[in-house]
């Protein structure tokens, strides 16, 4: 209790400090200011709300988890977000590994000046085994990327897909259950369900603001899993004292917990990373995810 106390006043503390000295000021920029870090990760990525977004998809990985055949984009999306904080470039993400290229990768990040923050997995009965390596880095933003890059190379993530960008697609009807039960709504991309909600508070790392498409909302993702029903996994951001709360709603349900953990250090407010699995009837997925986001604080708009 003594510790629990001493951490939550350590949080209050230096909320209170950011507040009154402010965080770097961002600077939003252009795609013309990315297209460095572009040449130098081999690939081009998304700018959206100041955050440079780039993906690593394991699209030559064919993974089931309790035997349901998942989709890329439902649990094997790797990423790095790049951001301007005041002078310098800041950047966090992760990989989806196998095993037996964890350890080049970390090599290479450590190499190249960027941090490793956490190393764990996101689901559980997954085949073949699959982990999640976190990392963050501040500097100048080509070495960055170029550190990315190094640590990319030390696997077989397959190189950037150069086709046109597929159009968007519309909803389709168990997508739209989903999103009427949970009440709010996403984007389908290669016939996954993504949805975010932001966090209320402003998310630090090192002093350096971080966006919340940069791994700090609250992510769902579904797919169909056959029979009428559909899978869903992905995380909460949350408070010690929200972790309990939403794990009650998630089990209720029927939602399994897969991992509880850490993604980032000297983060600040701290924040503990709830990862689920679940299947169900679109509705019934809705409303249970709905129910455990309600134990924890968003943002709305």
């Amino acid at each position: 209790m003594r510790l629990r106390t001493s951490r939550a006043l350590l949080g209050t503390l230096a909320l209170t400090l950011f507040a009154a000295t402010g965080p770097r000021e961002a600077r939003a920029g252009s795609d013309a200011d990315w297209t460095a870090v572009a040449d130098a990760i081999g690939r081009t990525g998304d700018l959206k709300a100041g955050v440079y977004r780039v993906s690593f998809p394991r699209t030559d990985l064919k993974v089931t988890v309790d035997g349901i055949p998942i989709k890329t984009g439902l649990a094997l999306g790797g990423w790095a977000a790049f951001t301007r904080d005041g002078s310098t470039t800041v950047v966090d993400g992760d990989f989806a590994l196998l095993p037996g290229e964890i350890n080049p990768a970390v090599t290479a990040l450590l190499a190249h000046g960027l941090e490793v923050t956490a190393l764990h997995n996101h689901v559980i009965l997954e085949t073949p085994r699959v982990m999640y390596l976190h990392f963050f880095g501040t500097g100048d933003a080509v070495a960055l990327a170029r550190g990315v890059r190094a640590a990319i190379t030390e696997t077989a993530v397959p190189p950037a897909d150069t086709s046109p960008a597929a159009p968007a697609q519309s909803a389709p009807g168990w997508a739209l259950a989903v999103q009427q039960s949970f009440g709010y709504s996403g984007t389908v991309k290669g016939g996954v369900l993504s949805i975010g909600v932001p966090r209320p508070e402003t998310i630090h790392a090192h002093e350096a603001v971080l966006a919340p498409s940069m791994g700090m909302a609250h992510s769902f993702n579904f797919q169909e899993a056959g029979d009428g029903r559909v899978a869903t996994t992905g995380d909460f951001v949350l408070t010690d004292d929200e972790v309990n709360p939403v794990l009650r709603q998630l089990r209720a349900g029927g939602v399994w917990v897969t991992a509880i953990h850490n993604h980032l250090l000297q983060g600040m407010p701290p924040l503990v990373f709830m990862h689920f699995w679940g299947t169900g009837e679109p509705a019934q997925i809705g409303e249970t995810l709905k129910q455990a986001l309600a134990r924890a604080k968003t943002r709305r708009g």
